[in-house]
C-alpha cells in the first residue's frame, strides 16, 4: 500500500486550501462590486441637475424700487416673472370680479398673497408667448392686465384668464416674502 499522509496532515492541507479559495473568490468579488460602482457611479451623476440650474432655482428681488402701478420683469428658469405692485383701484377691480364669470375660477386673496404685490410666471398657458402689460405703454387687453399678442388671450389685473384661447390663468410661482421689500422667488 501506499504512504498516505497521516489524516491530520491530509485535513489540514484541505483546510489551508479552502481558505486560499475563500479568499480569492471575496477578493474578486469585491473588485467586481468597487468596478461596478465605477460605471454606475458617473451614469448616476449625469442625470443631476448641474450647478448652473440649481442657482436658477431661486432668485431673490427687491421690491423697494417698485412704484405703485409699476410692473417689472425678473428670469427665473429661464421663464419672466411678472411683479406688479397694483394700485388699490386694481386690488378693487380684481376682487370685484365674479367667479362665475371667469373660466378657470380663482379669487384674488389666492393668487396675490400680499394684496399689493402680484408675481406671475410670464408665460401665456395657451402656446408660450410673452404676454404684453408689463411695460409702459404695452396693451394690456380689455380687462387691464396682460394681453398675448400671438393668439390674442386676455387676462385681468390678477392674471386670470378673461379672454381668448387660454385654458388656464397665468400660473403663479412659489414665493416668499423675506421682508417689507424683498421676495424669494422659487
Amino acid at each position: 500500500m501506499a504512504d498516505l499522509p497521516p489524516q491530520n496532515e491530509q485535513s489540514s492541507a484541505a483546510e489551508e486550501e479552502g481558505t486560499r479559495r475563500d479568499f480569492l473568490i471575496l477578493a474578486a468579488g469585491a473588485m467586481g462590486a468597487l468596478g461596478a460602482v465605477g460605471v454606475v457611479w458617473p451614469l448616476v451623476q449625469t442625470m443631476n441637475p448641474s450647478a448652473d440650474v440649481l442657482a436658477l432655482a431661486s432668485t431673490e428681488v427687491d421690491l423697494s424700487g417698485i412704484s405703485e402701478g409699476q410692473a417689472i420683469s425678473v428670469m427665473w428658469r429661464g421663464k419672466p416673472v411678472f411683479i406688479r405692485h397694483r394700485t388699490p383701484g386694481e386690488i378693487d377691480e380684481a376682487r370685484a370680479v365674479p367667479l362665475d364669470d371667469l373660466s378657470d375660477p380663482e379669487t384674488d386673496e389666492v393668487r396675490a398673497k400680499d394684496g399689493k404685490w402680484l408675481i406671475l410666471v410670464g408665460v401665456c398657458t395657451h402656446l408660450g408667448c410673452i404676454p404684453l402689460g408689463n411695460k409702459f405703454g404695452d396693451p394690456k387687453g380689455d380687462y387691464g392686465g396682460w394681453f398675448c399678442p400671438c393668439h390674442g388671450s386676455h387676462y385681468d389685473t390678477s392674471g386670470r384668464i378673461r379672454k381668448g384661447p387660454a385654458p388656464t390663468n397665468l400660473e403663479i410661482p412659489e414665493y416668499e416674502f423675506l421682508d417689507e421689500t424683498l421676495v424669494k422667488i422659487g
